[in-house]
């Protein structure tokens, strides 16, 4: 029953995460280090002034753009990166204002999570996890913004490269994800590496997601692998369904796993059934959302990529409060090629 209705978003490059801020507004990221908001109702988008270093810093090219951006459980700040893409930047809701930059990473910041409303984590290419606590309600006028330090920084024991993060509150755990194929398990009261464990043959592991009940799933380049988060044992491999097709996104509303992929493909999997969700109309086809094209620069060369057409990946899709909209937005896989996607179906 969905339909995608498209947003334009000019010579963007690529949307690396999204949340809704409110029932008409979409909060997003971009590689090209830009933090938007798109108004549904009147398809309008406004740039967020992004925060600047207190430090001298290499410039523009060698940022890795805007990775994550969450809000926390009351809905008054919004937690993202800064325009250093090593730094920590805090907004109030629901008016964008700067409250301060985190200063302690020495690589990019590739995932944030909230613990509570004050409580926020990141996890950076340099293996390491901050713990900072969100300032009360900034009383410096913008766009000026407090300088803040870590309450806590964890190396992360057997981890290279802390590439996803999520709170399991159920347990009140926090798991990252590093590039060298682990999922690390930290203790969310004392701060401590409880828990390590190689992933069966995960390749490109990419995105991490919690349900409820306490059980993860982890998006790689070929399936979707759901862990017991006792033990950290794989309940099951959901393979993908699409030759090389790699998971980019992946979100639990309930029992139902929604997965982003590098297809341009958004597809729904019934954890309690066990099966992807399947059309009414024909029950052996497969529930899957087909995103547009999008844009992409050069044009001419996005299709010589493996000799397939272009398709954009979905690096990021967020459900509104009802659960009847969903936002979905990414660009092109390849990094060399610029591009942008994304669409609002309803």
């Amino acid at each position: 029953m969905f339909r995608e209705t498209p947003v334009s978003l000019g010579n963007m490059n690529k949307v690396f995460c999204s949340q809704w801020l409110s029932d008409r507004q979409v909060v997003f990221g971009t590689k090209c280090n830009k933090l938007m908001v798109y108004d549904v109702r009147s398809r309008s988008l406004d740039a967020i002034p992004t925060l600047r270093p207190r430090a001298p810093w290499p410039g523009a090219e060698h940022q890795t753009g805007i990775h994550a951006l969450q809000i926390n459980p009351s809905r008054t700040l919004l937690a993202t990166g800064a325009r250093n893409s090593c730094e920590l930047a805090i907004y109030s809701l629901p008016t964008l204002d700067p409250v301060c930059v985190g200063e302690a990473h020495k690589d990019w910041i590739l995932d944030v999570c909230w613990l509570d409303d004050e409580f926020v984590v990141s996890g950076s290419r340099d293996s390491r996890l901050a713990l900072w606590r969100a300032p009360p309600a900034a009383p410096l006028t913008p766009p000026h913004h407090d300088y803040v330090a870590p309450l806590a920084v964890r190396e992360c024991r057997a981890g290279q490269k802390i590439r996803a993060l999520t709170f399991n509150q159920r347990w009140r755990e926090i798991a990252a994800l590093t590039l060298n194929g682990y999922i690390h398990v930290f203790n969310a009261e004392t701060f401590r590496q409880t828990l390590s464990r190689k992933l069966p043959s995960c390749q490109d592991l990419v995105c991490l997601a919690t349900q409820e009940s306490g059980m993860y799933a982890i998006g790689c380049k070929s399936y979707t692998l759901l862990l017991d988060c006792r033990t950290l044992q794989s309940i099951k491999k959901i393979t993908s369904r699409y030759n090389g097709c790699g998971i980019r996104s992946a979100s639990f509303r309930g029992d139902m796993l929604t997965i982003g992929t590098g297809l341009g493909l958004l597809m729904f999997y019934d954890v309690r059934a066990g099966k992807y969700l399947e059309s009414n109309i024909h029950s052996s086809k497969t529930v899957t959302l087909k995103a547009s094209r999008g844009y992409v620069f050069p044009d001419e060369e996005a299709d010589g990529y493996n000799q397939v057409k272009y398709v954009p990946a979905i690096y990021t899709h967020c459900y509104d409060d009802s659960g009847t909209r969903i936002f979905t937005a990414g660009g092109p896989l390849p990094a060399p090629l610029i591009g942008n996607y994304a669409g609002i179906w309803q």
